[in-house]
């Protein structure tokens, strides 16, 4: 089948399960084919292929609401629901997301980028729709990993309550982005190895169908669900919060998954669907990962699963850069710790966790429980490293704020792919978070422009006793290993150039520091740059030196403007009553699109030439 012209998903009702089986292996091959060139999330979509067309073979899209928790799993559904044309601009600017978005598709009826939305969406679908008088099925899929976050716990109280039809489709891999971690975790084990649906699918309809007292069974999920419970498995947790449970079924066997799905459409109230997936299923790489290394991929050789980029010879990620001090600090100091939740892989703290794992945990989808346990450790005497993206580091405002500053407690955040991040889009991009800390008390925020910069501010962190956050972007930089560190003054900003004559200033912040510099030098302006590398507290000899001079200057951010670098100084302005003429530069009041890094740069005006331009302007008046 040619997938580019599926136009809509109802074509699969007329499908065999033989056409349906082929199928999936085809949208498998266009799928690694296809992200081979572009990038994207992987094994999460080769797991899913078999679900997802039997979800659109068995529900009326968009009638129904078919969506996927976090949605990086939806490719799928895009390329069912008529958009596989469009993958060769997948996660490209101005191109299909690699998420689910209401303004691409009638189909896409729920749009995230974070995990455990689904269950809160799913529940506020199916009481509209009963306050409406409306008819149609609600069916949010939600993995393991994204089961285990306490917001679908708090969502599945409630849907237990309710007792609305909504049918819950538990993707069951035994992984998030990587390995799975907690209690509630071998629950789920002990469903995947119970006695499975395998038996109760094979017979169910033949040794119901057979009399008419089996077809009233068929209709009347009060004597299925009596079935399930002694012939199927003890549903644990499900069963705790009031929800029929299905399963588990083989989520790679198209017949069976229709079997349990069509039984699901019957059932009055909330239904879980256990479906047992294999991620990455269909390539070998994506199916031998247990690290997590394909779950968000770069482009890649197909034949050899190696990325076709690589760092520069002498470069670490940042989040490397941050990773390896920690690990030699904590050789010298036993009550530095590292906590992340279910992001050991994307923070590089691998080796953090093999060399030290009485001193290193997982926390799983749960950024607020992460931060709280890591102001209570750092309570309690130890030195808690605590890794959170800064897109993910926002469901934790409440506990950073009430937890870690307002004890003052001496937690060190690093806030991991801080500022724009490209492909992922608006839902990941790390541009709030200057905004969001700066207003709580205690609380010590800083960026380094470079590698050994970095290593001074977390040799700075650990050494004092205040909560201090480190932002770091997503990408590279060049990498020595310092074993003699000098000291960093906490607040103090520093003159990276200084011409002979200088007209104006520019405060600016992280790897942009050396590009503004390197611009101003080329071109011989006579602008001052400052490394402005901490955003609180604010260095009040500059400022007071600034205030003197009278010169132009000019504030350079790569994130929200709105409670940023600009709004402080503007701030400490106003508070002393200095009249400085000062230009801001930075992301106005909007949320980013996807796109490679350069193109976001253009397209906000936040990009090197702008400040070149912006300089020249201010430099004639």
């Amino acid at each position: 089948m040619d997938l580019n012209q599926i136009k809509g998903p109802e074509f699969l009702k007329q499908c065999t399960i033989e056409e349906m089986t082929e199928l999936a292996g085809e949208i498998r091959h266009f799928l690694i084919e296809s992200v081979s060139k572009t990038g994207g999330h992987l094994s999460s979509n080769l797991g899913v292929v078999e679900l997802t067309i039997a979800l659109h073979h068995v529900f009326d899209s968009p009638k129904d609401k078919i969506f996927f928790d976090v949605g990086h799993q939806c490719y799928v559904h895009k390329i069912l629901t008529g958009r596989a044309s469009s993958f060769s601009k997948l996660r490209q600017y101005k191109g299909l997301s690699g998420f689910q978005k209401r303004n691409e598709s009638v189909h896409d009826v729920w749009e995230a980028g974070h995990s455990s939305t689904s269950l809160s969406a799913g529940l506020g679908m199916a009481v509209a729709r009963d306050l409406k008088n409306e008819h149609y099925h609600v069916v949010p899929v939600i993995g393991d990993g994204s089961l285990l976050s306490g917001m679908s716990l708090e969502a599945l109280n409630q849907i237990g309550d309710e007792k609305r039809n909504l049918i819950i489709i538990f993707n069951d891999n035994n992984m998030s982005i990587s390995q799975n971690v907690g209690a509630l975790t071998k629950g789920f084990a002990k469903l995947r190895t119970s006695k499975g649906y395998t038996t109760f699918k094979t017979d169910l309809k033949s040794r119901l169908d057979k009399n008419m007292f089996g077809q009233t069974v068929l209709k009347s999920m009060t004597a299925v669900k009596d079935f399930i419970k002694q012939e199927v498995v003890d549903a644990g947790m499900f069963n705790e919060f009031g929800l029929e449970y299905l399963g588990p079924v083989n989520g790679h066997d198209i017949k069976d998954l229709i079997q349990i799905l069509e039984v699901a459409k019957t059932h009055q109230g909330p239904v879980v669907v256990h479906v047992m997936t294999k991620k990455g299923k269909g390539y070998p790489y994506c199916e031998n990962d247990s690290e997590g290394k394909w779950h968000g991929v770069s482009s890649f050789n197909v034949e050899t699963g190696s990325p076709y980029s690589s760092l520069p010879a002498g470069h670490l990620s940042w989040s490397q850069i941050v990773s390896e001090p920690l690990v030699e600090m904590a050789k010298e100091d036993e009550r530095i710790c590292a906590i992340t939740p279910a992001m050991i892989t994307g923070s590089k703290l691998e080796k953090f966790f093999a060399l030290y794992p009485h001193r290193s945990f997982d926390c799983g989808i749960a950024e607020e429980h992460a931060a709280t346990f890591a102001a209570s450790l750092a309570q309690s005497g130890l030195r808690p490293f605590l890794c959170l993206y800064s897109s993910f580091l926002q469901r934790a405002y409440d506990q950073i704020n009430h937890d870690i500053c307002r004890m003052d407690l001496p937690v060190v955040i690093g806030i991991d792919r801080a500022g724009l991040v490209g492909e992922d889009g608006d839902t990941h991009h790390g541009v709030f978070d200057i905004s969001i800390l700066r207003s709580c008390p205690n609380l010590i925020l800083s960026q380094p422009k470079d590698a050994y910069e970095m290593q001074q501010l977390l040799h700075c962190a650990f050494q004092q006793n205040h909560p201090f956050a480190i932002r770091y972007p997503r990408g590279s930089a060049a990498y020595q290993d310092t074993s003699k560190i000098e000291s960093i003054e906490i607040g103090s900003w520093s003159i990276v150039y200084e011409p002979e004559h200088v007209e104006m200033s520019i405060l600016t912040y992280g790897p942009d520091v050396d590009r503004v510099t390197n611009k101003m030098k080329t071109n011989g302006l006579p602008v001052r740059v400052i490394n402005a590398r901490f955003f609180k507290p604010l260095d009040t000899q500059m400022l007071n030196k600034l205030k003197e001079e009278q010169l132009p200057v000019l504030i350079y951010e790569t994130d929200m403007k709105a409670g940023g670098l600009s709004s402080a100084v503007l701030e400490w302005c106003c508070d002393h009553k200095a009249m400085l003429p000062i230009q801001r530069i930075g992301i106005e009041d909007q949320y980013v699109s996807q796109g490679a890094m350069n193109l976001l740069r253009i397209e906000q005006k936040i990009d090197i030439n702008t400040v070149y331009e912006t300089c020249i302007s201010l430099l004639k008046k």
